[in-house]
């Protein structure tokens, strides 16, 4: 190991321990009970509410999948895919924050999604939490693998080990964290996590643009390439029977630019519409100390997301001009930070004497997006078994010191579930976490929306929905999308569009909600909570 990569894994070690401290520091008012462990008990203050809202949100695909697709693409896909993400941010928190809180308070002082839905419609025999739980359990489990692929590409790059050794040691530290500090914890640190990745971010983009010869430099390549900034045409890297982008005369091969029509910008724009369903995101609403504060925090979101979007699709164009003939393949496309911070950064700040110790701290940049996404995506399918299940359903006088001690299980089983599926070192960051979030926006986005803003909705109509929405991400995933032209959209559109429709025609062809549900939402609507 030269003395670069020793001073990087020393900066990175450092930063893991500082983590690990606040996780300690944690512990004990995690401790006091499941409300706290899993909730915070309702004491976040607006700035941590909005940055680990959205560092759970981003995780390290913001870093890595996402400049991946506009370096191996261009900027069709990954412009897109950013502009309905900061949409769908900005709606989700504007019309879902306040009423979410209030409805959870007024919902039995729900402290997990299943709760709430359960609540929400004072079921008795908790088939709307049985079933929620279990899908959160699924497709958190897939999420929790696109951070162990994140975790192994990074330490497998920089250190030159094997990547299945890297990828366990990345899920063994978030997996010891989580369990030590629960919900507080995860929050605190994702707080400090969005402050590295934004920073990261912006020292990588900056510094590798002077690297490539400027602005001028960069642009200028990338208008070389066709389709590459078209925001209606795709770039098409052309391949050999190796599956490697072609390279002639030490430039990369393209082909003519792919068409680029109104079906792809929607298909793109609709990872918006994952917002309304993301558990991580929903959670933080709820567990803000004071509603009028969520004004604030949606303010502070939408800065932290628009810049950090914007600089993470920007790497990519940058990285065809720095590196454009050193990852030729989707899967190694998406190391393009990696590579762009462990070679411009040394390069341009040798005079500095800081060289290593910054890009260490880039790299943990990478390392706090899979954290403060991991983290979340553990304790909230942890508390989805545990609180949910187990003790809403299995055995309803289990104590909390019972609950607790059950999720800390099932964290370490998810946890080896999804390091079995995260295995293999091809996998594609942005694929797994496009279905992931597929799964959440399709099962819960639909039923979050109508929980809160229809009061006919029923019970069963809640359960059509569940099921509707995530089978068709199954089935047009699966199935359907293979059909090729109009059927290969991103499943989450389809999918949404489905679960609504079910939600609407069964609530429709069932009896109204009984006077206390209606009653519930009469006061929500009307602020008049308890």
């Amino acid at each position: 190991m030269d003395n670069q990569t020793l001073q990087i894994l020393i900066a990175m070690v450092i930063y893991m321990a500082i983590v690990i401290v606040i996780g300690i520091l944690f512990a004990k008012r995690a401790n006091q009970s499941s409300e706290d462990y899993f909730l915070g008990g309702r004491t976040l203050g607006p700035w941590v509410t909005a940055m680990s809202a959205e560092a759970s949100d981003m995780s390290g695909w913001l870093l890595m999948g996402l400049p991946g697709v506009a370096y191996w693409c261009g900027l069709a896909d990954a412009a897109w895919t950013a502009i309905g993400l900061a949409v769908g941010t900005y709606l989700n928190w504007l019309i879902v924050s306040k009423r979410l809180r209030r409805y959870s308070i007024r919902a039995n002082n729900s402290i997990t999604l299943p709760d709430f839905f359960s609540n929400r419609f004072r079921e008795k025999k908790k088939v709307i939490m049985t079933i929620s739980a279990l899908f959160i359990l699924v497709f958190f489990t897939v999420y929790a693998a696109s951070c162990f692929v994140t975790c192994g590409k990074l330490f497998s790059t920089l250190f030159g080990a094997s990547y299945v050794s890297m990828m366990i040691v990345g899920a063994a530290f978030v997996l010891l964290y989580t369990i030590l500090g629960g919900f507080l914890a995860e929050s605190a640190s994702d707080f400090m996590q969005s402050i590295t990745m934004i920073v990261a971010l912006a020292a990588v983009v900056i510094v590798s643009t002077v690297r490539a010869g400027g602005l001028g430099a960069v642009m200028e390549n990338a208008k070389a390439i066709p389709g590459f900034l078209d925001f209606f045409g795709l770039a098409t890297p052309v391949l050999g029977a190796d599956g490697e982008q072609l390279v002639e005369a030490g430039k990369p091969v393209f082909g003519a630019a792919a068409e680029y029509g109104m079906l792809n910008v929607f298909s793109m724009l609709a990872w918006g519409l994952g917002y309304f369903g993301m558990p991580q995101v929903l959670l933080r609403f709820m567990a803000i100390r004071k509603e009028k504060e969520l004004t604030r925090s949606r303010r502070i979101a939408m800065v932290w997301v628009t810049i950090s979007l914007a600089v993470a699709v920007f790497i990519g164009i940058v990285g065809r001009q720095a590196l454009p003939t050193e990852l030729l393949t989707k899967s190694a496309a998406e190391n393009v930070f990696i590579k762009l911070a462990t070679g411009s950064l040394p390069a341009i700040l040798a005079g500095f004497g800081m060289r290593r110790s910054l890009a260490g701290f880039v790299m943990a940049g990478i390392l706090a997006a899979t954290i403060s996404s991991s983290d979340s995506y553990l304790l909230i399918a942890a508390s989805a078994f545990a609180k949910n299940i187990y003790q809403g359903v299995l055995n309803k006088k289990a104590s909390d010191k019972q609950v607790m001690t059950l999720s800390r299980i099932t964290l370490l089983v998810i946890a080896l579930i999804a390091i079995v599926i995260a295995l293999d070192e091809n996998s594609v960051i942005f694929t797994i976490v496009s279905f992931a979030w597929a799964g959440f926006g399709a099962t819960f986005g639909p039923l979050v929306l109508f929980s809160l803003f229809w009061k006919r909705m029923t019970r069963a109509g809640a359960v059509a929905g569940m099921v509707g929405g995530a089978g068709m991400v199954f089935l047009w995933k699966l199935v359907i999308s293979k059909l090729g032209g109009a059927f290969g959209i991103y499943e989450l559109l389809p999918a949404f569009i489905f679960s609504s429709i079910c939600i609407i025609a069964v609530s429709l062809l069932t009896p109204a909600p009984s006077a206390e549900v209606q009653a519930d939402f009469d006061a929500v609507k009307t602020k008049a909570v308890e």
